[in-house]
């Protein structure tokens, strides 16, 4: 065997029968192409949508498909004992049920209950399925185990039905394996240390409407609450995203709520935060807002510019940290353009009023880490605290921040 070969990580994909097995082969294409040594285990109902011809093309391994193939080898022990993740994608309501209640009546079953490795389930099913008590409580039985079961996509589904049960995007559910390969050498109870915890996350900058297609805004991209929203989900959390303006494609698992002003980012948070362990305000809101909205374009008058009257939006951080219930951690983000030791009593000073757990301080501007991969950041604590981050990559900084969250939530 090439040394090469065996050094590469070991996914098991497994493929339930449903509609949406024709996007795991763009997920498989994904796992090879970048690194990953991947055995498809699909159900003998996968095999009526997608042959096993095309899952050996893309994985360029023999496929796995019943318990007595190659019984000699015992493919329905090794292959769980020997992977580093296992992937089912689509999981269907009967595969669900079956994984929760321990059944082991086909290979993929077998190796779910041999695998010691991260397992993570991508759902996808019509909605009423979804949403009946036997799978919500077989989801919840998975979870509690330590397996990551992501939330399935609102879009279409079969023929013209459209809702909740549709299978995340086949690049998302990648990135949310490799985030668990990344943990996967960790002791179960650090690498998932947010089962059980519902994140709530902001990201993005809102906008505020002078006329009807005008408004005022910044520059955030949203990828750094984007990042923290995978990261969380990878860490076992259920995530509500609240999602200000952001071009990005929504992290498999998460419920994302999409808002526009900041009094909708609001809304939206302070609704969301009631049943939250943790609430990560990494969204840019408008610090103010126009007083008046024109009901028509504004239009000029002999050249001139109008003038425009603005007022304050309220402080969701502050509101947020004046009610927040025993318990619950609160991240507050500062924005700042100052030197560097100004931005850090700027946020000394916003951690207090805001009176958050934590506070991320990192320095923005033009180029500067608005629409950025990378990121450099102080985090200030409750205690008086100071982390000085290196530049890093977002993913890395939300796992560094959501570290420190761990620690208080413990």
């Amino acid at each position: 065997m090439d040394q090469h070969a065996e050094a590469r990580p070991r996914v098991v994909l497994g493929v339930a029968g449903g509609i949406a097995a024709y996007k795991a082969c763009e997920l498989l294409r994904l796992l090879t192409e970048s690194g990953h040594r991947v055995r498809v285990v699909p159900t003998a109902a996968a095999l009526t949508f997608v042959g096993e011809a095309t899952w050996a093309a893309l994985s360029g391994q023999p496929v796995a498909t019943d318990v007595f193939t190659g019984a000699h080898e015992v493919p329905h022990v090794r292959l769980g004992r020997e992977a580093d993740l296992v992937v089912v994608a689509p999981a269907t309501a009967d595969l669900l049920a079956r994984a929760a209640h321990g059944l082991a009546d086909d290979l993929l079953t077998n190796t779910l209950l041999t695998a010691r490795c991260p397992v993570l389930f991508a759902p996808a099913m019509h909605t009423e399925m979804w949403e009946h008590p036997a799978t919500r409580a077989n989801v919840a039985t998975l979870r509690e185990r330590g397996a990551v079961v992501l939330e399935p996509a609102v879009g279409r589904l079969t023929g013209a039905d459209t809702g909740k049960g549709r299978l995340p995007e086949p690049p998302e559910i990648f990135a949310a394996a490799v985030r668990l390969l990344r943990r996967g050498g960790l002791p179960p109870e650090q690498a998932l240390d947010l089962a059980g915890r519902h994140v709530v996350v902001t990201a993005g900058g809102t906008r505020e409407p002078i006329d009807p297609v005008r408004f005022i805004g910044n520059r955030s991209s949203g990828k750094q609450g984007y990042a923290i929203a995978r990261a969380a989900i990878a860490r076992g959390a259920r995530v509500t995203l609240v999602a200000a303006n952001v071009a990005l494609p929504d992290p498999a698992g998460a419920d994302v709520v999409r808002v526009e002003t900041t009094e909708q980012l609001r809304q939206a948070t302070v609704a969301a935060a009631g049943t939250a362990d943790v609430v990560v305000m990494a969204a840019a809101p408008a610090d103010f807002r126009p007083a008046v909205f024109a009901e028509s374009k504004i239009k000029k008058v002999d050249g001139a510019a109008p003038t425009l009257e603005l007022v304050t939006n309220p402080d969701i951080a502050a509101e947020l940290g004046a009610a927040k219930p025993a318990g619950q951690v609160l991240v507050a983000f500062a924005a700042e353009t100052a030197e560097l030791e100004r931005a850090v009593a700027n946020g000394q000073e916003k951690l207090l009023r805001k009176r958050a757990d934590l506070i991320v301080v990192n320095e923005v501007g033009v180029g500067k880490t608005f629409g950025a991969e990378h990121n450099q950041a102080v985090i200030l604590t409750a205690e008086g605290t100071r982390v000085a981050m290196p530049e890093l990559s977002k993913d890395d900084l939300a796992d560094r921040i959501l570290d420190l969250v761990s620690d208080r939530l413990r």
